[in-house]
């Protein structure tokens, strides 16, 4: 039988938890009124007009930009008790052009997990940037267990694709393995590249399966490739271990490397991972390739001739 304390107790957990649930919502709600009023309509390509009263955008054009309706969004800055989709949150951060500090906040505000890279991740200190310079011309970069690339060197940035073309959305591992022509022509023995990654993200995603940024890339995978959707079918899983891959560059042709995961922590999370070459051979590669990557600007080194 439940005691009168009981009952008071329960009255009291519940309304603390509406409280801090509608704390949470007004703060969300001045939040995105404040980053609305303080983006002029150029800064959008919206003409600005001799008759705008508002400061910075109105909310029909926020809604606008964002492809969400004018009432639901007006309801959001009302601090109305109304769910909100990581994808809507997405379009939002974009639309109101937050920096890496403000989205984080506003992922939090409406209690949800980014499920974009971090740019701005614990794991990626000086420190650790600096580590991966150092290491040219050896490609490395940093990669958490959802195989997104944190970060990288020069090197790397080239070697299986142009990286610093790619939307920084799209900079995982899963994803351009699956889906980027480019990254997919480098890779020598596609096929197995891509079932022994399925089944790595298979096992690193039992630990992750309530979280929505692991789903969403489920999800994108399954919706976007018929080649993972047959591959996770086979339920096949693997840990994670060092390996021999071989790469055709585009720039300086058929390169050999021993790949291995130095891992950040004690957990299976952020990791390190590096190329070192198998031969001189490849040594000599990695060195043009370092030369071109430093040469200078996105898109104006051409590719040289294939050697294999």
């Amino acid at each position: 039988m439940t005691t009168m304390a009981q009952q008071t107790t329960a009255t009291a957990d519940a309304s603390h938890g509406t409280g801090a649930s509608a704390i949470r919502r007004h703060e969300l709600a001045a939040f995105l009124r404040h980053r609305r009023e303080h983006i002029a309509p150029e800064q959008v390509g919206l003409p600005r007009g001799s008759r705008r009263r508002t400061p910075g955008l109105r909310r029909e054009e926020v809604a606008q930009l964002a492809a969400v309706g004018v009432t639901w969004y007006t309801w959001l800055e009302q601090a109305r008790d109304i769910q909100v989709s990581v994808q809507v949150l997405d379009a939002l951060a974009r639309t109101l052009m937050l920096d890496p500090s403000e989205r984080s906040h506003l992922f939090q505000l409406a209690g949800a997990v980014d499920p974009t890279p971090a740019t701005a991740c614990p794991s990626v200190t000086p420190a650790m940037r600096a580590v991966l310079e150092q290491l040219e011309p050896y490609p490395a970069c940093l990669q958490n267990s959802r195989y997104d690339i944190l970060a990288h060197n020069r090197t790397y940035g080239l070697l299986l694709c142009d990286l610093e073309a790619v939307p920084p959305e799209d900079r995982n591992c899963m994803i351009l393995s699956y889906t980027n022509q480019d990254w997919q022509s480098s890779i020598v023995h596609l096929e197995e590249t891509q079932r022994l990654m399925a089944a790595r993200f298979r096992a690193a995603m039992a630990g992750h399966l309530g979280e929505p940024a692991w789903k969403m890339l489920l999800g994108r995978l399954r919706t976007e490739s018929p080649a993972f959707r047959a591959v996770w079918e086979r339920h096949e899983v693997v840990s994670h271990r060092s390996k021999r891959k071989e790469f055709l560059n585009r720039h300086v042709g058929r390169i050999l490397v021993d790949h291995t995961d130095l891992w950040l922590s004690p957990d299976v999370g952020p990791r390190m991972v590096t190329y070192v070459p198998a031969d001189e051979e490849s040594a000599v590669r990695l060195g043009k390739l370092h030369e071109i990557a430093l040469q200078g600007a996105r898109g104006t080194a051409r590719p040289a001739p294939t050697h294999r």
